[in-house]
């Protein structure tokens, strides 16, 4: 069935216009309880946890509102990243997780996500139930069954030692100075505390949310902030969460970025040289072609999914593999977590540096990237790519020119209003060119179409 709500990534959009109202997430948290009561003899418990944007607080309370209608009851979690809560909803038994986060978004957007039992995103026919209850009449169970809700108890402390748990025993983090920027979102508490409880010097920036300022140039999808910071500090590195905290780039002493396709290339070849690696790595379209070219010197297996972490790990299942992950740092361990976690992912990267004494930016060096451009293409409304005369002609253009030295990607986002533009080739400056030249010609479309 076609969704009205759910897109790749849960239910995203403007705080205050549909579906992310008051109204619209009373209903679809009357409607995920119905969904998640079925077959309980008792009560259902949901938890609730959310990242720092001023708006999660009506939300929140709007879940809670519907949940409770439907005889659910809830355990409140506060800011938290989104693998936290994915974890925690796993190791209490409960019925379901939600994540009220818009991740990388400005403080402007929000968003509702669920885990299921197991601490993995909802499977598609749960989806489509709780759509289908989404088209019901709302109703109330009787005062007696009504949903109660709890504050649930040390969530923080039991997540910063399930991500401890994952970091080698026999290593540490001692003497190693380290910038962590918090990007004033979920993780601002928790993460510091992590990386300093393993023994890292831990310099915090980012982590003095307000309500607005998350993602506010900071974090991993702006990382200038640390890039100054770990060169001010002299820092062995840098780490860069988002917003909820599933994402993570690094930065080198030098001040360079580390994005997801090379520390994927690092944990990957790591794991190989120990044994360790379970089949191969699972990238994305988006992947850098030296990601690809790097493994396939080493004989490690790669495969491409749709750009999404749920593509990611349904390849990855299909696959049977442990591995893969996002250009933009959403890494999927699958022996350690059951969704993309950024600390978890950053501590694998460390745990590296530890064993090898290499630093980062040696470690990187194995893997030559790519020269790439990103262009985002902000759209008024949807837009059809594949419709368009004058895109598709433009496309095979770039395409003939570019012919066996490059890729080119050109696709809608799944949790934005933009369509991304992606050229990659061994020329800089004709990628540079190029990408401009077919981002022009898509802007221009989509006003003429609109």
């Amino acid at each position: 069935m076609s969704k009205k709500y759910f897109g790749t990534d849960g239910i995203r959009g403007r705080m205050g216009d549909e579906p992310i109202t008051p109204q619209t997430v009373l209903k679809l948290g009357w409607a995920a309880g119905r969904v998640f009561a079925k077959g309980n003899t008792d009560h259902a418990k949901v938890l609730i946890g959310k990242d720092t944007r001023v708006s999660g607080y009506l939300l929140e309370s709007a879940l809670e509102a519907g949940l409770s209608a439907a005889g659910v009851d809830i355990r409140l979690l506060g800011p938290m990243p989104t693998p936290a809560i994915a974890y925690l909803t796993r190791t209490a038994r409960a019925s379901a997780g939600v994540v009220i986060s818009a991740s990388h978004n400005p403080f402007e957007d929000n968003g509702i996500k669920f885990f299921s039992a197991e601490g993995t995103k909802l499977p598609d026919e749960v989806e489509n139930a709780i759509e289908l209850a989404m088209h019901e009449p709302m109703t109330t169970v009787g005062s007696a069954q009504l949903g109660k809700v709890k504050r649930y108890p040390d969530a923080a402390g039991r997540y910063i030692e399930f991500c401890k748990s994952t970091f080698p025993h026999r290593l540490n983090l001692d003497g190693l100075k380290v910038v962590v920027d918090c990007a004033n979102g979920a993780a601002y508490q928790v993460a510091p505390l992590v990386f300093s409880e393993l023994g890292a010097n831990v310099i915090p920036i980012a982590n003095t949310p307000d309500g607005f300022n998350i993602n506010h140039e900071c974090g991993s999808t702006s990382p200038g902030q640390l890039q100054k910071a770990v060169l001010a500090e002299q820092a062995d590195l840098g780490i860069a969460l988002d917003g909820d905290g599933d994402r993570v780039v690094l930065v080198d002493h030098r001040g360079e970025v580390v994005d997801g396709d090379q520390m994927l290339y690092i944990i990957a070849t790591s794991r190989l040289a120990s044994s360790r690696l379970h089949g191969g790595v699972v990238g994305t379209l988006m992947s850098n072609l030296g990601l690809e070219q790097a493994l396939a010197a080493q004989k490690v297996p790669f495969r491409r999914a749709n750009v999404g972490d749920r593509y990611v790990m349904a390849m990855l299942q299909q696959e049977g593999w442990e591995l893969g992950g996002e250009t933009s740092g959403h890494l999927l361990c699958l022996d350690k977590s059951s969704t993309g976690d950024g600390i978890i992912a950053a501590l694998e990267v460390l745990a590296v540096v530890r064993q090898t004494g290499k630093s980062l930016a040696e470690l990187k060096a194995g893997m030559q990237i790519f020269p790439q451009t990103m262009i985002n293409v902000r759209m008024s409304r949807r837009f059809d790519l594949k419709a368009s005369a004058p895109v598709q002609k433009a496309l095979g253009e770039v395409e003939k020119e570019l012919a066996a030295n490059g890729r080119v990607v050109l696709r809608a986002s799944g949790t934005e209003p933009v369509v991304r533009v992606m050229i990659e080739g061994r020329d800089p400056a004709l990628v540079a060119r190029l990408g401009q030249q077919l981002a022009d010609t898509v802007k221009r479309a989509a006003e003429e179409a609109a």
